[in-house]
């Protein structure tokens, strides 16, 4: 059933990386052509401009003080998620939250649950393809430093993995696909999504890609 009036969060802060939280972003801006009741807004810990990766500055809709009805906080990747890991303020936001909003990340942004040990017992996946850097003995994959931070998760290499309440995607332009599953998620059908995706002049890669999913259960 349909969720009306469904709220999707999206955090930035320091060096997230733009196609993360932008693509997504995108994908419910077309949406709401179609349904105005949706809605997407970026959240930031504090209510002024953000820098994200490449000097693009963003100013977010809502503070963390603000505490905005959600029914799916996105976290991005970039490389702001090395200090993310360790944003106590960020931590207890996520902790605050109700049960019954979901919990979603698009690339490194699924490092921040697994430190959170919110991953512990279910599957989750993170980027598979590395930089020049990350492929040297000097760095490590995304998706094997998930491996370490959270050894308890089982590493799926899908392209997104819903676990219930904790969604994760596995690249950096995987966050159009984690736009569209929560869609479903949301509770519209194949023919509105395949339309937003139509729109785009995305369709074809998105027929390509929504078999690329996992769907685990949560862990009990």
């Amino acid at each position: 059933m349909k969720k009306a009036g469904f709220r999707l969060g999206i955090y930035v802060f320091k060096d997230a990386e733009i196609i993360d939280y932008a693509a997504p972003y995108g994908v419910f801006s077309v949406a709401r052509r179609m349904d105005p009741e949706l809605d997407v807004f970026l959240v930031a810990d504090a209510l002024r401009p953000v820098q994200t990766q490449a000097g693009l500055t963003v100013l977010p809709s809502y503070s963390f003080q603000d505490e905005p009805d959600m029914d799916a906080f996105l976290i991005p990747g970039g490389f702001g998620t090395r200090q993310e890991m360790h944003n106590g303020r960020l931590h207890r936001f996520i902790q605050t939250l109700p049960d019954a909003c979901l919990l979603t990340s698009v690339c490194t942004g699924s490092w921040i649950y697994g430190k959170m040990g919110l991953l512990d017992g279910i599957a989750a996946t993170n980027r598979k393809e590395p930089d020049r850097l990350e492929a040297s003995q000097a760095g490590k994959v995304p998706i094997e430093r998930l491996a370490e931070i959270a050894p308890a998760c089982r590493i799926s290499r899908a392209r997104v993995v819903d676990s219930g309440r904790i969604i994760t995607a596995g690249g950096i332009s995987s966050g159009m696909e984690l736009a569209f599953h929560l869609l479903e998620r949301a509770g519209y059908d194949h023919a509105f999504i395949a339309d937003t995706a139509r729109i785009m002049e995305y369709h074809q890669a998105y027929e390509l890609y929504r078999s690329d999913l996992e769907r685990a259960a949560e862990r009990v």
